[in-house]
């Protein structure tokens, strides 16, 4: 009975300490009057981290659903954040929720699926989060009814001036943002991956 507590409480840990690392990663969250122009730092920072977290920990405790666990935690984190802004006069969409727990349920699948092979994990797994995170998102973001609208209508009073959004610059930022994003995390997830097993070995 202790041993199956704490080996769930060490799961509940692992899940929070991947959330704050993958806050820290950078943007965790799509603003709205910034939303397309943090896309390509998001995808490459969280499908990194989402890999980095999730094959680290399910390495260490076998858990497959280690990756879709931390990720219903991330979006619950999310929507904690969305409703502080709401209430803080700024309209319900100022905020989109990212979607992880598609990506995380991949990564967990193909852990589950490759026999908990912690190789195929990383190559298959961290493919999959890097190219179907950024799509999964730009089609969360393609859904916002008018982004530059409330881009200069509610602009954040922490917006440091340098990123104020201009219109001529904010709309080209339509065009070219998915291909970079999800090719760069599809890229850069694997080998950190690789490196964060390669660390758990030792």
């Amino acid at each position: 009975w202790l041993r199956r507590t704490t080996h769930y409480l060490f799961i509940v840990v692992v899940a929070v300490n991947s959330t704050l690392l993958t806050i820290n990663a950078g943007d965790y969250i799509f603003y709205t009057d910034w939303a397309w122009t943090s896309f390509v730092v998001f995808s490459i920072s969280q499908s990194t981290m989402l890999v980095v977290g999730a094959i680290y920990y399910m390495l260490l405790t076998g858990v497959p659903g280690t990756a879709t666990y931390y990720a219903t935690i991330m979006t619950i984190y999310t929507w904690v954040a969305k409703g502080a802004w709401f209430a803080l006069g700024y309209p319900y969409d100022f905020i989109v929720v990212p979607v992880w727990i598609p990506s995380a349920m991949l990564l967990d699948l193909s852990y589950w699926a490759t026999r908990r092979n912690k190789h195929a994990a990383i190559l298959i797994g961290g493919t999959l989060v890097g190219m179907s995170l950024p799509v999964f998102n730009m089609i969360n973001l393609l859904l916002v009814k008018d982004p530059l609208e409330m881009a200069f209508k509610y602009p954040r009073p922490t917006l440091p001036p340098y990123m104020t959004p201009i219109e001529p610059q904010v709309g080209k930022f339509y065009n070219s943002p998915v291909a970079l994003g999800a090719g760069a995390g599809a890229v850069l997830s694997v080998p950190i991956a690789a490196l964060g097993a390669k660390l758990n070995t030792w």
